[in-house]
């Protein structure tokens, strides 16, 4: 599939959010809330990915609502237990620590898969991956980071996730650096509660939120939603101005596009139209909303602004880089590779 055309400069920002979608075509009411809320994008979860064709037919239905052909359409394709296509008609890709455990081979692991991956997506017109995860799990840690990290050495993260989204990019694809600051320390899934992390902030620094200093030219990143008791006691870092502006803006220099983690999850307290407004006015500049799900879509949209000047900006400097970063390979050759790695055919 083609790059599209960029949409209408001239045109009114859209809104300040990417919605999910409930099934794998578009109800009719889903399609006159996308053309009346007009959020930036979309993402897509495994409910709504049955077969090549039917993701393309859905991925431009969603562009249609907006009536923009660049609308970005996001997906979690990490590989291993957190991945929305799978067989038989796409590969299952290994987990982050499968790939982080061959060693001396796992830069171009990483590259690789990702790179098999972004031509997936980009075959579909998926452009935007939310990968690579480079938080660092610790001991006692919930498992629901596990094994989709890289691992416990910031400096390795860092390296096995510039790896990951040098393959996106290259593909055509925008990764999403997630969870920053840094998930690995929760002790509960914030999917079911808000975790708390009393760990003082020079050792957060050294650790959870290096591989994302590392890498804070990456043009997108997704917020964590924790409390770090160090950096703000009252409130998780997605609805927080100090963790936003003081290090995931200031201290990491992260430029690129702030993206909420799913304003669905338990972690956060307060009506949805709260949770969206809280959340924009901390600093991101997009809410997430994953499920599909009407009523609370339409609470998120009551409080949705335009995307701001800032974010217009950043959005567009990301979709320049993928544009300019794609390259065309050899997938034959490619799979070859992967084959020797991990034994296990594309």
């Amino acid at each position: 599939m083609s790059n599209p055309e960029p949409s209408n400069p001239e045109a009114s920002p859209p809104g300040a959010a990417i919605f999910g979608c409930a099934g794998t075509e578009l109800s009719s009411a889903e399609r006159d809330f996308f053309r009346a809320a007009d959020p930036l994008g979309f993402i897509l979860f495994q409910r709504n990915c049955e077969t090549p064709e039917q993701v393309r037919e859905l991925v431009a239905s969603l562009r249609s609502c907006v009536g923009r052909a660049d609308a970005p359409v996001l997906i979690d394709q990490e590989g291993g237990r957190v991945q929305r296509l799978n067989p038989p008609h796409w590969p299952a890709y290994p987990a982050p620590a499968r790939i982080a455990a061959l060693g001396a081979d796992a830069p171009e692991a990483a590259f690789l898969v990702a790179r098999l991956i972004a031509e997936d997506l980009f075959d579909l017109g998926i452009t935007v991956d939310c990968l690579p995860v480079l938080d660092i799990p610790v001991a006692g840690a919930d498992p629901v980071i596990g094994d989709r990290a890289y691992g416990s050495d910031p400096a390795i993260v860092a390296e096995l996730g510039n790896a990951v989204c040098k393959g996106l990019l290259e593909g055509g694809v925008l990764p999403v650096i997630k969870h920053i600051p840094g998930h690995g320390r929760g002790l509960v899934d914030s999917h079911l509660a808000l975790p708390v992390v009393d760990t003082d902030r020079a050792e957060l620094e050294a650790t959870d939120f290096a591989p994302f200093r590392a890498l804070g030219s990456m043009p997108w990143a997704m917020t964590a939603h924790i409390v770090y008791t160090a950096l703000d006691a009252q409130n998780p870092a997605t609805l927080s101005a100090k963790v936003i502006e003081g290090v995931i803006r200031g201290w990491i220099e992260f430029e690129g596009v702030l993206i909420s983690d799913d304003l669905s999850m338990q972690a956060l307290g307060g009506s949805f139209a709260e949770r969206t407004a809280r959340a924009l006015a901390a600093g991101c500049d997009l809410v997430l909303h994953c499920n599909g799900k009407m009523e609370e879509m339409q609470e998120v949209a009551s409080r949705l602004k335009p995307l701001s000047p800032a974010a217009v900006r950043r959005v567009e400097a990301g979709e320049a880089k993928r544009r300019a970063m794609r390259r065309d390979i050899d997938r034959d050759t490619l799979k070859a590779r992967y084959e020797t790695l991990f034994g296990a055919g594309v």
